[in-house]
């Protein structure tokens, strides 16, 4: 056989084990929780959390920040092992976990916004790096340094998640020394605030009250996608290891991005009296600030555009019956993300997490309380997850109805419009409230909608019952 046909064959092949339209054969799960719980750890590693953590403690105090990161833990914890078994037992992402629920039309609308969260992140990410780079080599044009770190993500992701495993392995002991390194400086140099740094509070601020929920406000812009995220790669898992694995990949994370990474943002903020880790690392370690943050930013932009390009295959899939691969959409989703950044767009980036931070904890809810309490206690609908469109009906109003009503609700919630409660809440009120729907609807529809017909080939093991 001639090297080219070899090639052609090898990337058809990594095309293939993309999995972007269906679920991942039992044959093909068989990566261990560890290489899997590595992966998911490019998001938790990720420089952002720095930076949450660093604003909310000298905006809010440092203990209302600290309990908000808790409160993240738990409920970003509980619904990322929830959704990771999920995953692990179908071989589905959750853009496909969705399309019994939610009709493959319906689907196909969190599928888009899903795309959108992770690109409008990759943006917000690459800007961070882009703005370290910038401060320590003000001579590189800004528009220069978009292209070039928001291109380098691309052949990055080329070829899947084995890939994404490779450069997580190598990278996290390199992550490791950088993390210890800034923190031995930063703790030698004088501190800006003369206590604990966890007695901090900005004059006029108390501990609970507005201030926390606030703070819990902030946090609820990432836990839905971290709580998400963990089914693009526990699709991947051995069946042997799906409990302790679907904890490591969707608890564990959890812990180092709100605990760990938050918590250092927290003690960098109050010692060094600067919300900004592009600004504060560089000028902890110098050069070394720059490339550490780059190799943050990597991390968890290779992540972003490896989900962004699964679910816009889903949503193209779906409503078009345009399936080019995942290699076109990487590339897609990358150009997205690079124009975004050179458009500015990122000064509406607060508005737009408002959003997302309320779909997708919504769509967490949901998706939780169809398995949980629809398919398993109430025994309405199939007990299996179907993603074939010809088995499938367009709409499913169990899915698609409270998604719709809890994100507007949620939304005017969260633009204040239901008072100051609510407003900092309106994530958790909404995903709440799609619950209640979800059940609702299901009763109501007697679990209709779920499936044209019953499946004859699903594998005991990928139930949810079993």
């Amino acid at each position: 056989m001639r090297t080219g046909q070899k090639a052609d064959l090898k990337a058809k092949e990594v095309m293939k084990d993309d999995y972007s339209y269906d679920r991942v054969p039992t044959e093909k799960r068989n990566m261990g929780w560890f290489s899997i719980t590595n992966i998911t750890f490019g998001i938790a590693t990720a420089i952002f959390y720095f930076q949450m953590g660093s604003v909310m403690a000298l905006q809010f105090g440092a203990v209302n920040a600290i309990i908000s990161a808790i409160y993240a833990i738990i409920v970003a914890g509980i619904l990322g092992t929830i959704i990771a078994y999920l995953s692990a037992k179908s071989g589905m992402n959750v853009n496909l976990l969705s399309r019994g629920g939610f009709g493959y039309i319906g689907a196909s609308l969190t599928s888009f916004i899903y795309a959108s969260n992770f690109i409008m992140y990759c943006a917000f990410e690459g800007m961070i790096l882009v703005a370290a780079i910038h401060a320590f080599f003000p001579i590189i044009p800004v528009w220069l340094l978009i292209i070039i770190f928001g291109s380098i993500v691309i052949p990055l992701n080329w070829f899947g998640i084995k890939q994404l495993d490779k450069l997580q392995k190598w990278s996290l002991p390199i992550f490791g020394v950088f993390l210890i390194t800034t923190i031995i400086v930063a703790f030698n140099k004088t501190s800006l605030y003369e206590g604990s740094f966890w007695t901090y509070l900005p004059e006029g601020v108390q501990t609970g009250g507005t201030a926390l929920l606030l703070c819990i406000g902030m946090q609820h812009g990432i836990m839905g996608l971290t709580a998400l995220l963990a089914s693009d790669y526990a699709r991947f898992l051995k069946p042997k290891d799906i409990k302790i694995g679907s904890f490591m990949i969707g608890f564990v994370p959890q812990i180092f991005c709100f605990g760990v990474m938050g918590g250092l943002g927290i003690w960098f903020g109050v010692r060094l009296g600067e919300s900004n880790p592009g600004v504060y690392i560089v000028s902890l370690l110098g050069l070394g600030g720059v490339l550490f943050t780059l190799l943050t930013q990597i991390r968890i932009n290779i992540t972003n555009i490896y989900s962004a390009s699964l679910s816009l295959s889903n949503f193209f899939e779906n409503v078009f019956k345009f399936k080019p691969g995942r290699r076109f959409w990487i590339v897609v989703a990358g150009v997205i993300s690079m124009a975004l950044m050179l458009g500015g767009i990122l000064d509406h980036l607060d508005t737009a997490m408002t959003f997302q931070g309320v779909f997708l904890l919504t769509w967490a809810g949901i998706l939780v309380t169809d398995a949980l309490v629809v398919k398993k206690i109430l025994k309405i609908g199939p007990g299996y997850y179907e993603a074939r469109q010809e088995k499938l009906y367009k709409w499913n109003p169990v899915g698609v109805v409270p998604l719709i009503a809890a994100s507007v609700l949620g939304t005017i919630a969260a633009l204040g419009y239901m008072g100051t409660f609510l407003q900092s809440t309106a994530a958790f009120f909404a995903a709440i409230l799609a619950s209640i729907l979800t059940v609702v609807f299901a009763v109501f529809t007697k679990g209709k909608y779920y499936s044209m017909s019953k499946a004859d080939d699903v594998e005991e093991e990928e139930t949810i019952a079993s």
